[in-house]
């Protein structure tokens, strides 16, 4: 697939956030965009997953979609388990908790907060890989596992109810974790979170944008490609971030 993407001369994004700015690389293949936007600790390896999850949609599409539209939820938390009593205490708090999902976590981690509150336990692919029996749930999240075919297929080899956790920067990214969402034969939970600076830090335009509406996202057979005007104003500029992120880029297909 890496043949039919164009790692030459991609663009590179900044969108604004609370928390500075996020950046990320639109690849654009013969089926349209993809968003390859790994976190800056990633890991050629993790980077490589990806890359692979950006290509999915560019290149050979999305599987089928089950569901017109997946629903959100607006507030679910996430616990961080720096410490077990501590995780606990803030889970027995949470009023109308449907699932608890935990990060920062190892197995043996996941497994005495989940022996100890009334509530489902969700964890990341990667720590039921030490432990397939330390939560009740799996979160997926589509880009770090390497897009909707790979999240699928791990969540049936897992054998668990799935919690689809967005992993996407813009819409553009934020259309394969619905998409995720939307090919899964059962999804028990409300998907999330939308990203709160997408209606002023998209590269679509406003009228794809994945907006919340009524609590759901349309699900999309792909992407929306980005629009000229919004591109314009976060496309990066500074040569060295560029030379940056292609250089990650380019380190990641290499792995391919």
């Amino acid at each position: 697939m890496r043949t039919l993407i164009d790692l030459d001369d991609p663009p590179v994004f900044a969108v604004p956030t609370a928390r500075g700015p996020r950046y990320g690389v639109l690849v654009e293949g013969p089926q349209g965009w993809g968003e390859f936007s790994p976190p800056a600790s990633a890991s050629d390896e993790l980077a490589a997953r990806w890359l692979t999850a950006a290509m999915e949609p560019s290149t050979v599409g999305w599987p089928d979609a089950l569901r017109g539209r997946v629903p959100i939820d607006a507030g679910r938390p996430v616990v961080a388990v720096d410490d077990v009593d501590a995780a606990v205490a803030r889970i027995r708090r949470l009023p109308d908790l449907d699932v608890a999902h935990l990060v920062d976590c190892t197995a043996e981690q996941a497994t005495q907060v989940r022996r100890r509150v009334d509530v489902p336990v969700a964890v990341d692919a990667d720590v039921l890989a030490d432990d397939p029996r330390c939560a009740d749930v799996v979160a997926l999240r589509c880009g770090p596992l390497g897009g909707v075919r790979r999240g699928m297929r791990r969540a049936e080899q897992l054998g668990l109810p799935a919690l689809v956790v967005f992993s996407g920067v813009t819409s553009i990214g934020l259309a394969s974790d619905v998409a995720l969402a939307a090919a899964l034969p059962d999804l028990p939970y409300a998907c999330g979170p939308v990203p709160p600076w997408l209606r002023d830090g998209d590269v679509v335009s406003s009228a794809r944008s994945l907006i919340t509406a009524d609590g759901y996202l349309p699900a999309a057979p792909m992407p929306a490609g980005p629009d000229a005007a919004r591109l314009a104003q976060f496309r990066v500029t500074d040569a060295g971030i560029i030379a940056q992120w292609r250089d990650v880029l380019r380190r990641a297909a290499a792995l391919l």
